[in-house]
């Protein structure tokens, strides 16, 4: 089926606004996590939203395809967000990317990670596991903050 021309035009300018959106500058990070995260951000981005360089999956950083979406409730994927004090270098941490058995598009499972200890630098789900299990972080389970964002290795 084809598109005509004053179809086409407003489609590719939102596929461009999109794409420049999802690499945009990170907005500032809301620290705690004692309300909903999207109770307050309703106009505007999750209190995580991310730099061109999102977050790490197994040591490798990964990136956003466009701004988070909140689907409160909703998560099918591990996503570990570090709301308190955190590492130099500290990005978010997921548990699956496109192409890895189990990926669901982004419905990302929002678990907050505070540290019990100095904080380091953790890059990989094994790794926040690893932490939690050794009494480093305390891993908290928020679905009031669970959102839909794909991302790219």
């Amino acid at each position: 089926m084809l598109m005509s021309s004053d179809r086409v035009a407003p489609v590719a300018c939102a596929a461009l606004t999109l794409a420049l959106l999802g690499c945009a500058e990170p907005a500032a990070v809301e620290r705690g996590i004692a309300a909903p995260a999207f109770a307050a951000a309703s106009n505007g981005p999750p209190p995580f939203v991310f730099p061109a360089g999102c977050c790490y999956y197994n040591g490798e950083m990964v990136r956003t395809v466009v701004p988070p979406a909140a689907t409160p409730q909703e998560g099918t994927d591990n996503f570990y967000g570090f709301p308190g004090a955190e590492a130099t270098g500290q990005l978010g941490v997921v548990g699956v990317i496109p192409g890895v058995r189990g990926y669901h598009g982004g419905h990302w499972k929002f678990h907050a990670v505070s540290w019990n200890v100095t904080p380091y630098l953790l890059t990989s789900e094994a790794a926040v596991l690893a932490a939690d299990a050794a009494g480093d972080v305390t891993v908290t389970r928020v679905p009031a903050n669970d959102f839909k964002c794909p991302i790219q290795p």
